[in-house]
């Protein structure tokens, strides 16, 4: 029987590199992985933010996601997914943990807490992706861009929220909330002279009384 000194710990198996994992650095703007690679791992965030951008045959780029620390990414292959259906990039500086699909199904097999861990991230993407089209369909591009902004400052999730992120883009927040770069410069400018946000050249600040334009009708 294993004692508890052997006892497995999800974190710290997720912080350390050993057979079939690997960790690396990334800086801002720098490709994980492009649509199209093979798939063959899983990916875990240890620090930064990552972005999930589609391309169409059209040529037409989306943003599908944007995800943090304790974030799994590149689950697909785990489903049968032989290629990549997404790029992923660095928005920030980052620390990745890359799994090794043979050993992600190891760990699955054979550490219930693990298990555990990973299901959770499964239900909690699957229950952002239902409020992300909820967004869409009914809700203003303002009100989808302070959602975005708020998700982004860590509110609504554990832990304390981030009052000041790295600056996103408005080009990018533009591509998750589908509407134009004009708008969402009209917002953020809006959000600024009511002091929900402030930015400048590196930083956002996000105020928690941002809110008010979430929940307000």
């Amino acid at each position: 029987m294993r004692g508890k000194k052997n006892a497995f710990d999800p974190q710290i198996f997720l912080a350390k590199a050993n057979g079939g994992r690997s960790i690396a650095s990334y800086s801002r703007n720098e490709s994980i992985f492009s649509q199209g690679d093979a798939a063959d791992s899983i990916f875990y965030i240890q620090d930064g933010k990552v972005k999930l951008t589609v391309v169409s045959r059209q040529g037409k780029e989306a943003v599908v996601a944007i995800l943090g620390p304790t974030d799994f990414f590149g689950e697909g292959c785990l489903a049968g997914q032989l290629v990549r259906m997404a790029t992923a990039v660095a928005m920030s500086a980052c620390s990745v943990m890359r799994l090794a699909k043979r050993e992600m199904i190891r760990v699955l097999r054979e550490e219930p807490r693990f298990s555990e861990v990973f299901v959770t991230h499964l239900l909690s993407r699957n229950i952002k992706i239902e409020e992300d089209l909820v967004d869409q369909l009914f809700n203003s591009s303002e009100k989808r861009l302070a959602r975005v902004l708020l998700l982004l400052a860590n509110f609504g999730k554990p832990g304390q929220p981030k009052l000041v992120i790295p600056r996103v883009n408005q080009e990018t927040l533009a591509e998750i909330i589908g509407t134009t770069r004009s708008r969402v410069s009209f917002f953020m400018n809006r959000f600024r002279k009511l002091g929900f946000i402030d930015y400048d050249d590196g930083a956002l600040e996000v105020h928690s009384s941002l809110l008010t334009v979430v929940l307000n009708d």
